[in-house]
C-alpha cells in the first residue's frame, strides 16, 4: 500500500466522477487505504439525504474495496504534535484533516488530496494531487 485517499477523492468516486474513479483505480493498484475518519465524513454525508440507509448501503459497498485504517496512539501523538505546531504558527487546519494526515504519516503513505492548501502546512506529509 502506497497511498491513502482523502475524503474529497472518495466522495467524487462515490458519485461516479470519471476522473476520480480513474485516479482511485490507478492509485489502488497496490492497495489504497482510507482513514477511519474518512468513513465518518462519508457516513455523515449519507445522513444529509432523506433516506440515509439507502446511501449508507451504497457507501459501504464502495468503501469495502479500501483498507480502513483506525486511529491509534501513535497516530494521535502525530496529530497532537502537528496541531500544537500549527496552533503556534497560527495556521491551524480542521482536526479531521489533521487526523487523516497523521494516519498517512504514521503508515508512511502518500496522501491523495485536492486540498493542498491545508495539507501543505504539515511538513512531514507526502502529498499527491493526481
Amino acid at each position: 500500500m502506497r497511498y491513502i485517499a482523502d475524503t474529497d477523492w472518495i466522495v467524487d468516486g462515490l458519485f461516479g466522477v470519471p476522473t476520480a474513479l480513474a485516479a482511485l483505480d490507478r492509485a489502488g493498484a497496490g492497495g489504497l487505504a482510507v482513514s477511519i475518519v474518512t468513513l465518518g465524513e462519508v457516513f455523515e454525508g449519507a445522513y444529509r439525504f432523506p433516506d440515509p440507509e439507502t446511501h449508507l448501503d451504497g457507501f459501504r459497498r464502495f468503501l469495502a474495496g479500501y483498507t480502513a485504517l483506525p486511529l491509534t496512539e501513535p497516530i494521535m501523538e502525530i496529530f497532537a504534535r502537528n496541531r500544537a505546531l500549527l496552533r503556534r504558527q497560527g495556521q491551524l487546519i480542521p482536526d479531521l484533516d489533521l487526523l487523516i494526515a497523521a494516519t498517512a504519516i504514521s503508515h508512511g503513505l502518500t496522501l491523495m488530496t485536492r486540498n493542498r492548501r491545508h495539507f501543505a502546512r504539515i511538513t512531514d506529509l507526502q502529498l499527491i494531487e493526481s
